[in-house]
């Protein structure tokens, strides 16, 4: 091989990895919310290595967008600020038509109310990408002191109460509306006075997570949304999913549906509503479930 055939060698060879290591950091980059320039998630070896690097997104509301090696899980997080005098939480069972309640992306609902961020929550009966489907909350939806869908007894719920203080319990609990400013329904608690629930411990299935959480003295809210079945996050269990709100700062947990319906919804500084993590529906990386309940935050007027 003559020394200039050699040189281009080379240089081929440096292009190559230098073109796939760009590959390889762009594809770990997404835009921020908090000011839409490129991110990178912070990175940690496992889930209860994580210290949280809370950005402010807004007054009284913080984000935080982590990646974790053993398992392989990538997350995004809102800290809300319960106490603050500009938040409010809203919750709505879906889009209502009619006394009807119809399917809406998680996006549409951030949307369409004018929230600053928003999340899946209640299971529901209906699964599509489409939205305006009749669907069924499968639990109980409280929208500013209404009753949207009834109790589900089998399942736990997020109340925010009237002044802002906020708990997970059982939806059996909830007999009236009395003191109740929003609640919705998830699955189960899954994380108990600041050690995972004890029926997390046999649960190993792994799936794509929305989750909330609530600080011991009540006064932070944690959203929280998992990716899963793609390579880059694969998925989390229950006692992951507890172990990481507890590591955001929760004392107690309540696991939403997941799966493909797992999206978090934020209004950028643009004023464009994008989902920041990867939801997944029907096997198609980035495409957005039509869901039922939601809960949202905005700021009061």
């Amino acid at each position: 091989m003559s020394i200039k055939s050699f040189f281009r060698l080379t240089a081929f060879k440096w292009s190559g990895i230098i073109l796939s290591t760009l590959i390889i950091f762009s594809s770990c980059t997404t835009i921020s919310p908090v000011n839409s320039k490129k991110e990178y998630p912070f990175l940690f070896t496992t889930v209860e290595d994580i210290q949280p690097q809370w950005q402010i997104f807004a007054n009284g509301i913080d984000y935080f967008h982590g990646k974790i090696f053993s398992p392989t899980l990538e997350f995004h997080a809102l800290k809300i600020d319960l106490s603050a005098q500009n938040i409010e939480i809203v919750v709505k069972g879906g889009a209502l038509q009619e006394n009807q309640t119809l399917s809406k992306k998680v996006s549409g609902f951030v949307r369409d109310n004018d929230l600053l961020a928003g999340i899946n929550a209640a299971p529901f009966d209906i699964v599509s990408s489409k939205e305006g489907k009749v669907i069924q909350n499968v639990g109980i939806v409280i929208s500013n002191g209404k009753i949207i869908a009834p109790a589900n007894p089998v399942y736990d719920a997020l109340v925010i109460y009237k002044g802002g203080k906020a708990a997970v319990v059982n939806q059996s609990a909830i007999n009236s509306v009395e003191n109740i400013e929003n609640a919705v329904g998830g699955f189960h608690q899954i994380l108990t006075g600041g050690e995972p629930a004890q029926r997390t411990h046999e649960r190993k299935a792994r799936h794509p997570r929305s989750a909330a959480g609530i600080s011991q003295d009540g006064k932070y809210l944690y959203l929280v949304v998992i990716d899963g079945r793609r390579k880059g996050s694969i998925g989390a269990t229950e006692e992951e999913t507890a172990l990481l709100l507890r590591s955001l700062g929760s004392w107690e947990g309540l696991n939403f549906d997941g799966g493909g319906s797992s999206a978090l919804a934020m209004r950028f500084a643009d004023g464009k509503v994008r989902v920041v993590n990867t939801p997944i529906h029907d096997g198609i990386p980035g495409q957005e479930r039509a869901v039922a309940g939601c809960l949202g935050v905005q700021l009061r007027d």
